[in-house]
């Protein structure tokens, strides 16, 4: 396949693992319109790439994401401002908002797994964009912001539903609101990311390896893992354990399965 360009986005593929790079460093890696309309264009081009096992998120230049675009909030109000009436400058706005949250829902609709690696800034709508992520992972220097509160809005795309299973509700109560600029470090304690390096490239050798290692394992089971998480997240235990029993009654257990059974087997015999 011929990989496309984007405009914000530069994306490689790696043998099985695809890095979709934040490629607006000058602007600090800001989601202004390119950003939401592509990236859904980039995870349905992933969808497609049939050796594909794992991607990495990651940016180019001293910050992850600065948030989102004052030229994007600036449009969203003259949106508001140009309608016939108030029912229906709402009514635009809340459609935006809906485009919005699914373009950043797409990456729970990539089949495997995301790891985002976050250096430098990570603010506002950056952290709605770690949030949809599968695992997550910080340089030392990397900051963290919940700050709609600050624009006098409250976060619509993603932080607040997600990040509630993440770092639990009273973390994410008041992070949300006191707009608290923390580190890395707090990042690590309270879940949001798995582990803290001590630099960019550090982290980005870090996920590599980690990426290469889910990408060795049985690529159905990965996605089916993936599946089962967020299926659990939004139901109740007993809905989950249905749906996981379902899935690998369907999908799980397979002719593959004997030769994935064979070291234990072999394991066996000789103890």
């Amino acid at each position: 396949m011929t990989l496309p360009t984007w405009q914000f986005f530069q994306v490689r593929l790696d043998g099985p693992v695809a890095w979709i790079m934040l490629a607006q460093p000058q602007q600090a890696n800001a989601l202004g319109a390119a950003f939401w309309d592509e990236l859904p264009q980039v995870v349905a081009w992933l969808n497609r790439c049939d050796a594909l096992r794992v991607a990495v998120l990651a940016a180019e230049g001293r910050h992850f994401c600065g948030g989102i675009t004052l030229d994007l909030l600036e449009g969203v109000l003259a949106m508001m401002k140009a309608a016939e009436t108030p029912e229906d400058g709402r009514e635009r706005v809340r459609d935006e908002i809906f485009r919005m949250q699914a373009s950043i829902s797409s990456l729970e609709l990539l089949r495997v797994p995301v790891i985002a690696a976050v250096h430098g800034a990570c603010i506002g709508g950056g952290v709605d964009l770690i949030a949809a992520c599968d695992m997550r992972y910080a340089a030392a220097d990397a900051r963290f912001c919940i700050k709609e509160v600050d624009l006098g809005i409250v976060a619509d795309v993603g932080t607040t539903q997600r990040l509630r299973h993440v770092i639990g509700l009273a973390a994410l109560t008041e992070l949300s609101f006191t707009a608290e600029t923390f580190d890395a470090a707090k990042a690590e304690r309270l879940g949001l990311v798995g582990a803290v390096l001590a630099d960019r490239e550090a982290l980005l050798a870090h996920v590599a390896a980690l990426a290469g290692t889910i990408a060795a394992k049985p690529a159905r089971a990965v996605r089916g893992i993936k599946q089962s998480l967020l299926y659990a997240r939004d139901h109740t235990v007993a809905q989950g354990l249905v749906q996981a029993a379902e899935w690998n009654a369907t999908l799980g257990f397979s002719p593959n399965m004997d030769a994935l059974l064979a070291p234990l087997r072999a394991r066996t015999r000789k103890s």
